[in-house]
């Protein structure tokens, strides 16, 4: 049997999710870290010494155009998403990007634009609909022995620690709960009931502008409706409950990592465990390892049209609550 080739990959954007991007990186097959790239090159040579990386860039443009690279996970904060991607992009490299894919729906477009351009992979980097217990929440709601999904409760919150110079409360890097945690159950919602009718939407803020709290609502043509919240003020259950007609399946918390899955049906309750002896990043990225080996520039999970329609209801959900980025 042919050994598949080692993809390598490089890094853009250095903070908390890269290392753990990295450090589940080690775990996927056939694959290495190239290089990495920050903006401080001694922050850059730090990261490649832990993570055992080749090449360390005190530039983004330098790993972008690197000929060693097949592959960049872009993990800078939300406003320079579109930026970065376009870059690498151009110099004809696939791109993991991480979610949101961009701050609104115009930067999506322009992103796709250039992937199909260039002919090259581009996939958002949200992880969770890789995780295996996502997946088999998928597959169980697809059996039909629950019956449809009449309800959907879903939420993300907890209280960081109150920075406000830190990327979540910085209005100009894309912060606020909504996009950095809210996209959750948003996407909780997208994945297994679609795009809603309607939108409901109001919010807290901190005197900065920067959303403190969102509670949703999406509804469904026969009453079926999605209630969701994202919270920087209090911590939360951070579940996934799917009512159904014939019974309950609840992602137990934390949804969007790593979990549990509890299924109420005929009387019984049974909890699924499932062996994940990683952070769970290594899932989206044999998934996209595949992708790139066998010259797929689309992801058939997360495409390019559920990018664009998650982003198009974070677009309304902002207008709902009138909340402008910098």
């Amino acid at each position: 049997m042919k050994t598949p080739r080692t993809i390598r990959w490089g890094i853009i954007g250095l903070g908390k999710i890269a290392n753990k991007f990295a450090t589940d990186l080690q775990t996927v097959q056939h694959s290495e870290l190239y290089a990495v790239a920050s903006r401080q090159q001694e922050k850059a040579n730090s990261f490649a010494k832990q993570h055992n990386a080749t090449k360390a860039y005190g530039d983004y443009e330098s790993l972008a155009a690197d000929p060693n690279i097949d592959a960049i996970y872009i993990a800078t904060p939300h406003s320079f998403h579109k930026e970065y991607t376009i870059l690498c992009l151009n110099h004809k490299k696939a791109v993991l990007c991480e979610k949101p894919l961009a701050m609104n729906l115009q930067e999506v477009e322009e992103m796709i634009a250039a992937a199909n351009a260039n002919n090259v992979l581009l996939m958002e980097a949200l992880w969770t609909y890789f995780l295996p217990h996502y997946q088999f929440v998928l597959k169980e709601l697809a059996t039909g022995r629950y019956g449809a999904i009449t309800k959907l409760e879903s939420d993300f919150g907890f209280q960081p620690k109150m920075d406000m110079h830190s990327r979540v409360f910085n209005k100009s890097l894309g912060g606020g709960s909504l996009l950095d945690i809210g996209i959750y159950p948003i996407f909780a919602a997208l994945s297994t009931l679609g795009r809603p009718v309607d939108v409901e939407a109001k919010a807290r803020f901190f005197d900065n502008g920067v959303d403190a709290s969102c509670k949703i609502i999406f509804n469904y043509y026969n009453g079926v409706k999605a209630f969701l919240k994202s919270s920087f003020l209090e911590k939360t259950p951070t579940e996934a409950i799917f009512y159904c007609e014939k019974g309950i399946i609840k992602i137990n918390g934390q949804f969007h990592r790593p979990s549990t899955v509890t299924i109420t049906h005929d009387g019984k309750q049974i909890t699924h465990s499932f062996d994940c002896r990683t952070l769970g990043y290594n899932y989206e990225t044999e998934h996209f390892n595949e992708l790139l080996r066998n010259n797929k520039t689309e992801s058939p999970i997360m495409t390019h049209d559920f990018s664009r329609d998650l982003m198009f209801i974070l677009d309304d959900v902002r207008h709902l609550i009138n909340l402008k980025y910098d």
